[in-house]
């Protein structure tokens, strides 16, 4: 089973804020969580805070693990661990894949990124993000038009990037 999301998909969200998630990105939810048992509904962590950020990082609990470890690691009372403490763990919300394969996010989420009808979910490596899609519509073009024309993507991958 795959620990990595993969592709995009727009989905509805009702009134209550309930959202079907990706089929094949349940399946990953459900491999990076160590308690999940066949039957059970698989744990994720969305990280909501940081005013910068207009969209929700939803985690594994094995990614959202890793991040918890390598906070731990900083210096107690360090500027830099208070920051992420307040990011991870403050502003976060902890739930469960529903029974239907949906999440609840509730309203405080919800308004953040200005989310209503639609839902745009977009693959992130060990996360995921889900956004208003014309907000990401949005940021995609701006981010296209940074990256010049002709610069190769897959160059990044042997680091042989010239700009």
């Amino acid at each position: 089973m795959s620990r990595r999301f993969r592709g995009e998909s727009q989905h509805k969200v009702d009134t209550k804020g309930r959202v079907s998630i990706p089929a094949s990105f349940r399946r990953v939810l459900e491999a990076g969580d160590p308690n999940w048992k066949n039957g059970d509904n698989p744990e994720l962590v969305i990280v909501y805070g940081d005013h910068r950020r207009n969209y929700l990082e939803c985690y594994t609990m094995e990614a959202i693990e890793e991040v918890d470890a390598k906070i731990d690691r900083m210096p107690r009372g360090s500027m830099e661990r208070k920051a992420l403490q307040r990011l991870f763990h403050g502003q976060s919300f902890p739930t469960t894949v529903d029974e239907t394969g949906r999440l609840v996010l509730p309203a405080k989420l919800r308004n953040k990124i200005e989310l209503d009808g639609e839902a745009f979910f977009i693959a992130a490596g060990d996360t995921f993000q889900i956004w208003k899609p014309e907000t990401y519509e949005t940021e995609e073009e701006a981010w296209q038009q940074e990256l010049p024309d002709d610069v190769d993507p897959l160059s990044f991958l042997d680091g042989d990037m010239e700009v």
